[in-house]
């Protein structure tokens, strides 16, 4: 950590002592060093998120590719931005220094040569690549204005005192969005993306970087006001008047017939942003959850009672976690229903206390906030598989969510709040990482994520803490992501390698089946071409391809074996076919033997004798061949598949979901159940042939699982043992949020008879 810190101070300071060449007066030269330093500090982390998430998206998408190419395309864009990173980075802090060092002739500059230029001169081709290149620089800065408009506005006036310029604005401000992304794709031409994949990297430039630059240029005016520069600058936002309701009560049924205008923001709570103005989630969602208790018919007020502080539900809430951790074994943590929450945090508050003395109650916003997070998380574990470790990691956070709710109803409004990402994090690391099993390879991640679980219910609540631990886990399922990548690859192009091979194989079987319908060979000579030569052929070819010289050469090799062609030099054919044998992994003595006992050229050692024909044909029978050594040591993982049917008896239907296989892009996923134990592996699609169909599927972890056709998949599917895991483009809590929301809606609609009229309109 210090050794990054440094590094990032010495390249700012580095840069900031360039700015402008020193043509400022001193405090102006310190201020512009100063908020590029700060910028550089700040920009840190935006763009190693932004590089982060678009590595992930570049994966996603190879996984999807329908084509090869289009996933090398990806893989290859991939591992330039994780090589190029660090340089990237650099090279983005050295334009943004340049642009800010040029802070006096960026508006200059445009019209000096644009008055220079004759008309007749501009006109030129436009390449479509850059000109979409250009839009989308455009909108991307003009968008970023429209978001940081007030706090642009001070930042260009306070820098245009600076330099004695009239206020800067659009591309003439160098800290401003138009200047990052410029910077932005300036840095990334480096990295040779194609076309779309730096309109991509510009998306993601746009959601991690310049969506979060308002705490940055907050603190570039805060510096620059603090100096004594404009300090009573202020903009003039337009304020923006949310019109409150009072909620319908338990007791009034009009009041909750009454139109809800806050409750269509409701559904947008797995939406929300992280910024910006509040839209009021958790108003909403109480709103629907009193027209749900009216339209219950459940009755309003309550005995007269003492409502709870938020301490004291803080201290509630602390005690029942330390209770639950002290009676409660591995085996029987479960969810908490609303109501049996809500039960045990009143014995909580009133506990010790003389039975005549007033009770604690929770207060109306307490009680529905105690409510709507214990259905969220009711509605998370539908979400979750079955039989896996996630149920538990879930119930455990429950309380420890809930006092951040309690504490900080930005858990309702933010989406990117800590808690919620935390929550969002860890149930899908279980969930789809996990399966429940004692494997040793399943121990460090649920170790990882109870530690994390435990320490959240450890230390009080706050954002930092949450903060902190996502970064945490964060980092550990990047690892965990990059290995399974890795091991993935591998066992792609092991399979990709296999493939050419039997094709290279079957070429060379049938020019082997030609010559031998002319020149049929027996004993050694048939051993040795069926068994060994035909892998020469099929390696060489694979090697240099079928139009090669050296392809060519081996195919008169064959031709000299089988007499089909006269031999001038039979000793330097016996060295030949030794040298093709030794290429197939042939021991050295073995080829000598073989080509010796079937060429009978040059003085053979009197000291060494031969073994016979028979003895040297039966050892090329037992000769393991090209590429069965690598599948012999790849064990399929799972249960195996039954062998599918003859293509002739195959049903329709089986067709119908062979063809639908054949559509399906890379990265799809499956569910294998094993008939005999009910037990469910999940398995990807990572690749299939075209050609032949042969497909191979991994697992979460990369490892590799069942091999088999489209064919056989495509039984196995019309048999019900498996079955496909379709995409969710939701995360497993936006979907808990549009459940619990949609459940609410659904419960709080009044319920009324049709008229007969309006039946019969």
């Amino acid at each position: 950590m210090d050794v990054g810190h440094d590094r990032r101070h010495s390249s700012a300071s580095h840069q900031g002592g360039r700015l402008g060449g020193a043509r400022w007066p001193a405090r102006a030269q310190r201020l512009l060093e100063a908020s590029y330093t700060l910028c550089v500090e700040g920009l840190q982390e935006p763009l190693r998120r932004c590089l982060s998430e678009f590595e992930k998206q570049l994966f996603a998408l190879a996984e999807r590719a329908h084509h090869a190419s289009e996933q090398q395309d990806c893989f290859a864009s991939r591992q330039r931005v994780l090589q190029g990173r660090t340089t990237f980075a650099q090279h983005f802090m050295e334009r943004l220094g340049n642009a800010l060092g040029e802070i006096d002739r960026a508006k200059t500059a445009p019209a000096a040569a644009a008055a220079n230029v004759k008309p007749w001169q501009t006109l030129e081709l436009v390449d479509p690549g850059e000109q979409e290149v250009s839009m989308a620089l455009e909108q991307l800065g003009a968008r970023g204005e429209v978001r940081h408009s007030s706090v642009l506005y001070e930042l260009g006036h306070r820098l245009a005192v600076l330099i004695g310029a009239p206020p800067l604005e659009g591309q003439a401000l160098p800290l401003g969005p138009h200047a990052l992304a410029q910077a932005c794709h300036e840095a990334g031409v480096e990295l040779e993306l194609p076309l779309k994949h730096q309109l991509l990297l510009l998306q993601h430039f746009d959601q991690w970087v310049i969506q979060a630059l308002a705490p940055l240029y907050d603190t570039i005016n805060a510096h620059l006001q603090g100096d004594g520069i404009l300090p009573q600058l202020r903009s003039i936002p337009i304020p923006r008047h949310i019109g409150k309701r009072a909620r319908p009560v338990a007791g009034n049924p009009e009041a909750a017939s009454e139109p809800a205008p806050a409750a269509g923001h409701a559904g947008t709570a797995q939406a929300g942003g992280s910024g910006g103005d509040p839209i009021e989630v958790l108003e909403s969602l109480r709103d629907l959850l009193a027209r749900q208790r009216a339209g219950q018919g459940g009755v309003g007020g309550r005995a007269a009672s003492r409502a709870a502080s938020e301490q004291e539900l803080q201290s509630a809430l602390g005690a029942l976690q330390q209770h639950l951790a002290q009676v409660t074994d591995q085996a029987g943590r479960e969810l908490r229903t609303a109501a049996r929450l809500r039960e045990e945090l009143l014995a909580q508050l009133n506990f010790g206390k003389p039975g005549d003395a007033p009770r604690t109650q929770l207060s109306d916003e307490q009680g529905d906030t105690v409510e709507l997070v214990a259905r969220l998380f009711e509605q998370l574990g539908h979400q979750l598989q079955q039989g896996g470790n996630a149920h538990h990691l879930l119930s455990d956070l429950q309380l420890p969510v809930l006092r951040m709710a309690v504490a900080d109803h930005g858990f309702f409004e933010k989406r990117e709040h800590p808690a919620r990402r935390l929550l969002d994090t860890v149930t899908a690391a279980a969930n789809d990482w996990l399966d429940g099993s004692d494997d040793e390879s399943n121990r460090p991640l649920a170790t990882k994520l109870e530690q994390l679980v435990n320490r959240a219910s450890q230390e009080p609540p706050s954002a930092g803490l949450y903060t902190t631990l996502l970064a945490d886990i964060e980092h550990h399922l990047a690892l965990l992501t990059r290995k399974a990548q890795a091991a993935e690859r591998r066992h792609v192009e092991a399979a990709q390698g296999r493939e050419r091979l039997d094709q290279a194989r079957h070429r060379a079987g049938e020019l082997m089946a030609e010559r031998f319908v002319q020149s049929p060979p027996r004993g050694l000579l048939r051993a040795l071409l069926d068994r060994a030569w035909s892998d020469v052929l099929a390696l060489t070819l694979l090697r240099h391809g079928e139009d090669s010289e050296p392809f060519r050469a081996q195919l008169a090799i064959t031709d000299q074996l089988l007499g089909r062609l006269p031999v001038d030099d039979r000793l330097q054919l016996q060295v030949e076919v030794e040298s093709g044998l030794q290429q197939i992994g042939m021991h050295a003595e073995e080829a000598v033997q073989v080509a010796q006992r079937l060429l009978g050229a040059g003085k053979p050692d009197p000291a060494v004798e031969l073994p016979s024909a028979t003895d040297l044909a039966l050892r090329l029978k037992q000769h393991q061949r090209l590429g069965e050594q690598q599948a012999a040591h790849e064990p399929a993982i799972g249960p195996v598949p039954t062998a599918a049917p003859a293509a002739a008896t195959a049903d329709p239907r089986q067709l119908r979901i062979e063809q639908h296989l054949r559509e399906l892009p890379f990265g799809s996923w499956f569910e294998f159940i094993d008939p005999a134990t009910g037990q469910i592996a999940r398995r990807k699609l990572a690749w299939y042939s075209p050609m032949s169909g042969r497909c191979l599927l991994v697992s979460r972890r990369g490892q590799r699982g069942e091999e088999m056709s489209l064919a056989q998949l495509a039984h196995e599917v019309a048999s019900g043992r498996v079955c496909e895991v379709p995409a969710q483009p939701e995360s497993l809590l936006d979907r808990a949020w549009r459940g619990l929301t949609g459940s609410l809606r659904q419960a709080a609609e009044p319920r009324r008879s049709t008229p007969p009229e309006a039946a019969r309109r």
